[in-house]
């Protein structure tokens, strides 16, 4: 498993990509998405809603579980991705790629984002 080296991480196991004209993406990562097992529905944010960095902003349900999506940055949603609500078993297939959950005019970003070799440290993959 290997977490790519241009995102930052959260200790809850979400993703972030560099700001685009102040838009980060965000999703789970591949560690994640494997404790969480086969994810059949994604209720994510909504467009316009505004986020808070470590509060919850959703959830992924799986075939074992339920768990709370948290949102690694303070800002305003800006876009959801259709095909993951439409096809939840993307975060697990491509959940660096396909499987990105959301999109943040980004706010407010905290100072506990991890690197890609600090989180692989922090999560023992």
């Amino acid at each position: 498993m290997s977490n790519p080296q241009q995102l930052r991480y959260s200790k809850e196991h979400e993703w972030l990509s560099a700001a685009e004209d102040g838009v980060s993406t965000i999703g789970i990562t591949e560690y994640a998405a494997g404790a969480l097992g086969d994810v059949v529905y994604a209720q994510l944010p909504e467009v316009g809603s505004t986020v808070t960095a470590g509060e919850t902003c959703g959830e992924l349900e799986s075939t074992k579980s339920v768990s709370d999506l948290y949102s690694p940055v303070s800002g305003e949603v800006t876009e959801i991705n259709e095909d993951v609500v439409n096809d939840p078993s993307l975060v697990n297939t491509a959940p660096f790629e396909g499987g990105w959950l959301f999109k943040v005019r980004v706010s407010e970003e905290p100072d506990d984002l991890l690197s890609a070799d600090a989180y692989t440290e922090f999560s023992g993959n």
